[in-house]
């Protein structure tokens, strides 16, 4: 639950990857009004390395333990440790933000938790645009969601549902769709690449009537997001291209700072959009 206006809201981070450091470094250079309390991650060896070259010692925890010493808790984790750090900070009633969607898509449970528990699942726009517009929509009559994802075949290497139909990328000299249907589906089987496709079902007609596909594209060098919806409200197309990190190609650096934008908006003056 939310602290008093006057206290700085604690937050903590699960995950110092790409996007929870670069969150968690925001956090230690410091944001009015929040003030990091904990971090965790699967190498906890790794993270206290990794936090030694911040200003205020913060405790490093295990993932189970991250909710004890905060508000808000971050996860910033590979989709296969999502519920260690989901259920124990929607079971403590913490406003939760969770970057891999598409996990939180197959842990229905977990909405239910929050209604008891007085807990808040915020899901960050993350890599997306337009949710406000799609949220919007959908207290109306939305008829179709479509969306194109374009990646290089590099940031989809690995990807179980390339693993398991046999599908490889090596040498790819044009653009290959490598996936069609769902985006609970596509969630499903790219749990690193389209958790965008999930938090887009979310905001608008779920995860089954969303309709995804993704290609591997050899022409790209950032990741691409086509969407078109249609409704009784409006019609509308958006294309977001995202200057992709560093160290992992499959990361658009618009990623962590939608975490941080989500963040400022729990404690700002002035929230923009819905």
């Amino acid at each position: 639950m939310a602290p008093p206006a006057e206290q700085d809201i604690r937050v903590a981070v699960g995950g110092l990857g790409v996007i929870g450091g670069e969150v968690a470094c925001r956090l230690d250079q410091g944001i009015p009004g929040l003030r990091l309390t904990a971090v965790a991650a699967r190498d906890l060896d790794k993270a206290h390395r990794r936090m030694a070259g911040f200003r205020e010692a913060v405790p490093v925890v295990s993932l189970d333990a991250l909710a004890g010493d905060a508000d808000v808790v971050v996860e910033c984790l590979p989709a296969g440790r999502f519920t260690e750090v989901a259920f124990p900070a929607v079971r403590a009633g913490r406003i939760f933000l969770p970057l891999s969607v598409g996990a939180l898509l197959d842990s229905p449970g977990l909405i239910d938790l929050a209604r008891e528990t007085g807990a808040r699942i915020i899901v960050p726009t993350g890599a997306l645009l337009g949710l406000d517009a799609v949220r919007a929509a959908a207290e109306g009559d939305i008829y179709s969601v479509r969306m194109v994802t374009r990646k290089p075949p590099a940031a989809l290497a690995g990807a179980p549902y390339l693993e398991e139909h046999g599908i490889s990328l090596e040498d790819l000299t044009r653009p290959l769709k490598v996936f069609a249907g769902s985006a609970r589906d596509g969630a499903r089987g790219f749990p690193a690449n389209v958790n965008v496709a999930a938090a887009l079902s979310l905001a608008g007609i779920g995860p089954d009537l969303t309709q995804l596909e993704i290609w591997a594209d050899p022409d790209v060098t950032r990741n691409t997001h086509d969407i078109e919806v249609e409704a009784d409200s409006a019609r509308f197309r958006m294309t977001i291209e995202n200057v992709p990190t560093e160290e992992n190609p499959g990361t658009g650096r618009i990623t962590a700072l939608s975490v941080i934008a989500t963040l400022r908006g729990l404690v700002g003056p002035l929230k923009v959009g819905s």
